[in-house]
């Protein structure tokens, strides 16, 4: 079905799929293990332990390769349609390419350098994925407005926005909170010390990194 579709829109869902599978796939062996509870853990701890630790690294670091070709060929179509309606600056869309690549980069440090094994490099690796990615998403939902009508419907506008502004209010308090956790592990349960900031901030995290998913999906209209 993705082959059959026209343009380049099998790029972004291709990149949607995959992700998603990825953090389905991860967080279901986990739990089936026993590694993690079943009750919102963290994204990272779906792909910490082995089994699954092998599978997370491999389907995000190829997440991250198809978030790199997505937004690729997102800034040459506005490139390309900016020639003719000049709705926005080069520099700006330049920026926002180099944002991205920027959060697909701290995908694949998450993906490589796992949560218990070396924990401070992973955390600087998400904070760039999620910072760099409601930044990029921010972006792109202004680009979006930008070139209506000719380029997008309001519609569509409106959900990119929706979406950025969650997926902006959440990172917040996933930050925060994550930042008042005093131990690093990944079984947690409802009895332990910090583990409402945990769960609030699991919460959040699942929140962006879907919000990032439906994002990507609004792109597959603009890619045929």
């Amino acid at each position: 079905m993705l082959c059959c579709m026209p343009g380049v829109a099998f790029v972004p869902a291709l990149l949607v799929s995959w992700s998603s599978a990825a953090f389905i796939i991860s967080y279901v062996i986990a739990v089936l293990a026993g590694h993690v509870e079943p009750l919102v853990p963290y994204i990272s701890d779906t792909g910490t332990k082995p089994p699954e630790s092998g599978i997370f690294g491999f389907m995000i670091n190829i997440s991250a390769l198809l978030g790199v070709i997505t937004m690729c060929i997102r800034y040459l179509l506005i490139e390309k349609q900016n020639e003719s309606s000049h709705f926005v600056g080069s520099s700006c869309n330049i920026f926002s390419l180099c944002i991205g690549l920027m959060g697909c980069i701290g995908m694949g440090i998450v993906a490589t350098f796992q949560e218990l094994s070396v924990p401070s490099v992973h955390d600087i690796g998400a904070l760039v994925a999620f910072g760099s990615g409601v930044i990029y998403i921010t972006l792109q939902s202004i680009i979006s407005y930008k070139s209506c009508p000719q380029w997008n419907t309001y519609f569509v506008c409106h959900i990119r926005m929706a979406i950025s502004v969650i997926s902006c209010i959440a990172f917040i308090p996933m930050i925060v909170f994550a930042s008042q956790i005093s131990m690093t592990k990944i079984d947690w349960t409802p009895d332990e010390k910090d583990y409402t900031y945990h769960f609030v901030s699991a919460i959040c995290e699942w929140t962006v990194a879907f919000g990032f998913i439906f994002f990507f999906l609004t792109f597959i209209r603009d890619f045929q």
